[in-house]
């Protein structure tokens, strides 16, 4: 009996459409389980362990060498080393989407792009307006990113019954103003610049960069190559997560192995009858060999990696960052303290306002195209979902904030975060319920 569903061929679609939807689904998933961190979280902040859990975050974790020190805090390692791959996967896919996706279309990229340039602008421009002249106005970069995760877990409640297209334009402004964030991270919350340590840093990227281009293809190669950049990143006084971004947005996306030369190799061992392979056959040993590593290199580095470290990025480094950085004590805290209320308005006014705003002008403009069945009701919508800042704007909040403002900053998120997440999904629901 035939298996139809291993005789259907492959599209060339599919090579844009499969991994789209995979991001889609890990991203849908992640988000639940992000959700039950952060309430995790906040339970255990707030509940008689809370002194215990606290303190487990900062825990001194490293190695010293001499006069070299490379102990941090475990929050600190969180924050700082995995969260390296975190952005790492994201400008994989910002990559993948220009490159091989719906963004090779310039038109239809401006139109993300200009919303993610709105929903940091506005944000940025409100809390510097309601925090002038106060403690807390270097806190500026917490109104400024989207939570991917958290977004694509509210668009799954709808299924079928919104647009792709919204997904897809969430899903590419929510990456841009990430990487857009993480710049400003890089370079506007670092510290005192080391020359020489930048300097090396990027003699490890030219390093990898010619790698490239004399066709090494080791993953652990790069791995290693990947670490030292992060090492000489984290001492130059730039924030070392920068460096996920740029070895990310270097990542080939052309395959080695193109599908006729597949099929070849695979013609070649399967032309051999089954049982027919003597042990010790040498040639029949390196045919195997070669069409193993065909199959692999069949696919481009970005899609390979981005398939490795998506779903451990989804399910495990998120769920830990949250755990460690959103547990706060709600006691003596209060949403009226400016911070809270700054970030707030920054949250909930300045990224709705913001994304669509800047979409509309793009549009109106001639600079950005709508795409089919995207309408103006549901990108409103989506804009008020691009107001759950979670991930990122903890991450410069712990930057940015002293520690006795700290919680009022992290009590601003993620009342932001809660309050656009209930007018993006209530305004869902009605648009949804009216085209039904």
């Amino acid at each position: 009996m035939i298996d139809t569903h291993q005789s259907l061929p492959h599209e060339a679609a599919d090579r844009i459409t499969k991994p789209f939807a995979r991001f889609l689904k890990i991203e849908a998933a992640a988000g639940g389980l992000l959700l039950a961190a952060v309430l995790l979280a906040l339970g255990l902040a707030n509940s008689p362990w809370q002194d215990g859990f606290l303190r487990f975050w900062e825990t001194p974790i490293g190695l010293t060498f001499g006069s070299l020190d490379f102990t941090r805090s475990l929050r600190h390692w969180i924050n700082d080393s995995l969260m390296t791959l975190f952005f790492f996967v994201l400008s994989l896919e910002l990559k993948r989407e220009l490159v091989l996706g719906e963004l090779r279309n310039t038109r239809q990229a401006a139109l993300p792009f200009a919303g993610a340039l709105g929903g940091m602008v506005v944000p940025v421009s409100l809390y510097l307006v309601l925090m002038s002249g106060q403690p807390g106005m270097h806190g500026w970069g917490t109104v400024m990113a989207t939570d991917t995760a958290f977004v694509i877990g509210c668009l799954a409640l709808f299924g079928s019954r919104i647009p792709p297209t919204l997904r897809l334009f969430l899903l590419s402004l929510a990456i841009f103003d990430d990487v857009g964030a993480i710049l400003v991270v890089a370079f506007g919350y670092g510290e005192a610049l080391n020359w020489s340590a930048l300097g090396l840093g990027f003699l490890g990227i030219c390093i990898v960069a010619g790698a490239s281009r004399l066709g090494i293809r080791s993953v652990p190669v790069y791995f290693l190559l990947g670490a030292a950049v992060w090492l000489c990143f984290d001492a130059s006084g730039v924030h070392a997560t920068i460096a996920g971004v740029i070895l990310g947005l270097m990542a080939p996306t052309r395959i080695w192995v193109s599908d006729a030369r597949l099929r070849e190799i695979l013609g070649r061992v399967l032309a051999v009858p089954t049982g027919d392979r003597r042990q010790g056959d040498a040639a029949s040993h390196r045919d195997l060999r070669q069409a193993g590593r065909a199959v692999t290199e069949s696919l481009s580095p970005v899609e390979r990696l981005e398939m490795m470290l998506h779903p451990w990025v989804g399910f495990a480094i998120m769920p830990i960052f949250a755990l460690a950085n959103a547990g706060i004590t709600v006691q003596g805290v209060d949403f009226a303290q400016p911070i809270s209320l700054a970030i707030i308005v920054g949250l909930v006014l300045g990224k709705s306002i913001g994304v669509f705003g800047f979409s509309w002008i793009a549009v109106r403009s001639g600079l950005a195209l709508l795409a089919p069945g995207l309408s103006w009701p549901f990108i409103l919508a989506g804009s008020f979902l691009t107001g759950i800042g979670f991930t990122m704007s903890l991450f410069i909040a712990g930057l940015a904030f002293h520690s006795s403002v700290l919680n009022a900053a992290k009590l601003g998120i993620l009342g932001g975060a809660a309050l656009s997440a209930i007018l993006g999904i209530s305004l869902l629901i009605w648009l949804t319920l009216r085209r039904r």
